[in-house]
Parts: structure tokens; C-alpha cells; sequence
């Protein structure tokens, strides 16, 4: 079975960096595009970031100039570079990607959550 599994979170101070990751495994035929999501305390899940497989990057307005996303195709992992961290910034961030094994069509995989806490 294809599995996502994150990696990268924890506690940091407002102003500080963390960077997730996320890498696929498992039978894997093609991956398609790749995002990261968040969900906070009393919040719906938003989208944070995504990136196609040829590169192109989108971002909500909020993360902006603060936050990068980035994929390795080679290793089939995405990665997102946090700067600037705001307590805002707080939430459960999980990692998505399509995914389709040979013989199959796409199928959106989800990885199991990392939390991260901005807190002074």
C-alpha cells in the first residue's frame, strides 16, 4: 500500500523555522501533485501550499513570503520550509498527494498529521 508519512513538527518559538517533510512509499507508479494542508483547534482544513509536478507553487495568502514549498521527485517527498512562524501558524499540517499505481488512475493519499506549535 502507498503510505505518506510526515516528519518535521514541533514546538517553536514566534519567529522561528521548522521544515516538514513528507515522503512517499509503496508501490508507486506516478505521482501527481502535491500539497500541504493544516487544520487548527475549531478551524476546517485549509490549504496551505501546493506543487505540481512540474513545479509551479501556490500558497494561501497568509503563509506568503514566509513559508516554501518544495518537492524531490527522485524521492517522491515535498517538503515545506516554514519561516517567520506566527502563533497563528498553529495547527495539525498534513501532506497530500495524487498518486496512482501502475494499472490504476490517481488517488489522493494523505499522510497522518504533524503538529506544530508557535508558542513563546
Amino acid at each position: 500500500q502507498v503510505q505518506l508519512v510526515e516528519s518535521g513538527g514541533g514546538l517553536v518559538q514566534p519567529g522561528g523555522s521548522l521544515r516538514l517533510s513528507c515522503a512517499a512509499s509503496g508501490s508507486i507508479f506516478s505521482v501527481g501533485n502535491m500539497g500541504w494542508y493544516r487544520q487548527a483547534p475549531g478551524k476546517q482544513r485549509e490549504l496551505v501550499a501546493t506543487i505540481t509536478s512540474g513545479g509551479s507553487t501556490n500558497y494561501v495568502d497568509s503563509v506568503k513570503g514566509r513559508f516554501t514549498i518544495s518537492r524531490d521527485n527522485a524521492e517522491n517527498t515535498v517538503h515545506l520550509s516554514m519561516n517567520n512562524l506566527k502563533p497563528e501558524d498553529t495547527a495539525v499540517y498534513y501532506c497530500n498527494a495524487g498518486i496512482r499505481q501502475r494499472w490504476s488512475s490517481y488517488i489522493d493519499y494523505w499522510g497522518q498529521g504533524t503538529q506544530v506549535t508557535v508558542s513563546s
